[in-house]
């Protein structure tokens, strides 16, 4: 029980950085190259392809080649649920 409690906290690490919510969030909308990723989050390219690496290496992103565009989309419908579910939760009132 205690590893799958840790790997939870890594998950949890991951999506702990409002860099990495922005891209989730702009994926939610479906898939999307790096060049895309950057214009809408008025950031540079390496910077959104090193947040990707660590979201693809968390499964939570996957990516498809086309030629020699890369898209990145959501892994998995778990992946919105959690942001869903996440946003639902700081939007309640008291």
């Amino acid at each position: 029980m205690d590893e799958h409690i840790n790997d939870l906290a890594e998950l949890f690490k991951v999506f702990g950085d409002p860099t990495r919510l922005k891209i989730l969030n702009e994926l939610l909308d479906g898939e999307k190259n790096v060049s895309e990723l950057g214009e809408k989050l008025s950031m540079n390219q390496s910077a959104i392809s090193h947040q990707l690496r660590l979201l693809k290496a968390s499964d939570l992103v996957k990516v498809r080649r086309d030629g020699k565009s890369m898209f990145y989309s959501l892994a998995d419908d778990h992946v919105k649920y959690i942001f869903e579910i996440g946003m639902e939760h700081i939007l309640e009132e008291d």
